[in-house]
């Protein structure tokens, strides 16, 4: 599952992006209300966590826009304030849940949880290609009904791979996803290949009828029908 995170706090929003990551969420962040548009009309998310008091534009506009644009994505609205009224026009607006601040690491996670369960249901939670089954909801892989134990990382490449089967995913937005704003094409160009190296071997993924294919000068695809 991907999130997009908006925050203008540095600090929060990183140690929201590393709690999601550690769950295995794959995670985008903006830190105002117009990257946050940006971001979520050129490429979709499952759910926003989206702070109201925002730069640019607040995160009422931006969820007022997204809804306007026929965006039914699960948002999960934040705020510094106790005044009811945020609250009232937020759900008014279609936020999905609230949470002020101050608020525990945990109890975020359970709200994004209870999110997933509301509006994923456990039948679109999986993502499979022939015997490899992902779900997104439990974290799991399994191949051939065998569980796969996967790193963060690794279970980010995959579900990626499997979010965009039959289609070709570039490395570097592959990179992108996985690492976020702290890849650097430069010193870590080898990173890639070592993950994508281990979640082969880890799955099984070798010989004739080879899920994971290497498209040169591209990047990677998983095909619904391996060659």
């Amino acid at each position: 599952m991907k999130i997009l995170v908006v925050d203008d706090e540095q600090t929060l929003l990183d140690q929201l992006k590393n709690a999601l990551e550690n769950q295995r969420y794959m995670v985008e962040t903006a830190l105002d209300g117009e990257e946050a548009l940006n971001k979520l009309f050129e490429n979709p998310v499952d759910l926003i966590i989206l702070d109201i008091m925002l730069p640019k534009q607040d995160g009422l506009s931006v969820l007022r826009e997204i809804r306007r644009a026929g965006t039914t994505t699960p948002v999960l609205m934040l705020t510094a304030k106790g005044d009811i009224g945020d609250k009232i026009k937020g759900l008014d607006l279609g936020a999905d849940d609230y949470l002020a601040k101050p608020f525990s690491l945990d109890e975020l996670l359970a709200r994004v949880r209870a999110l997933f369960r509301r509006y994923g249901g456990q039948a679109d939670s999986v993502l499979q290609v022939k015997d490899l089954r992902l779900d997104t909801v439990s974290r799991e892989v399994r191949k051939g009904g065998e569980l796969v134990e996967l790193t963060a990382r690794e279970f980010s490449i995959l579900e990626f791979l499997l979010y965009n089967k039959n289609r070709a995913v570039s490395r570097f937005s592959l990179a992108e996803h996985v690492w976020g704003d702290a890849f650097d094409p430069f010193s870590m160009s080898n990173f890639m290949d070592v993950h994508i190296k281990n979640l082969r071997k880890k799955i099984g993924d070798s010989g004739q009828g080879v899920l994971i294919r290497t498209i040169r000068g591209v990047g990677y695809i998983i095909k619904e029908e391996a060659e």
